[in-house]
C-alpha cells in the first residue's frame, strides 16, 4: 500500500492511497493522536507499512484503515 495523502478533517483522519482508495478513521479510537495539538498530528513519518509520530509515540497501519470491522 503506497500513501498519496494523509489529512485530518474534524474528528477524523483520512488516508489515501496511490490506487485510488480512501478511508477514514475516528480519532477518537487513538487518545494519543486525539489529544495532540495540531503540529504533533503534522509531525509523522511513513514506512512502508504505516503511519508513526514518534513525539506521541503512535503508530496507524495502513491496512488498519481498511480492515472491515
Amino acid at each position: 500500500m503506497q500513501p498519496q495523502k494523509i489529512w485530518f478533517e474534524s474528528e477524523n483522519i483520512g488516508l489515501q492511497l496511490k490506487d485510488g482508495r480512501t478511508a477514514m478513521l475516528p480519532l477518537r479510537d487513538f487518545p494519543r493522536l486525539y489529544n495532540a495539538d495540531s503540529q504533533q498530528k503534522k509531525n509523522y513519518t511513513l514506512s512502508p507499512f504505516g503511519i508513526h509520530w514518534a513525539e506521541i509515540d503512535e503508530d496507524l497501519s495502513f491496512e488498519g484503515f481498511f480492515y472491515d470491522k
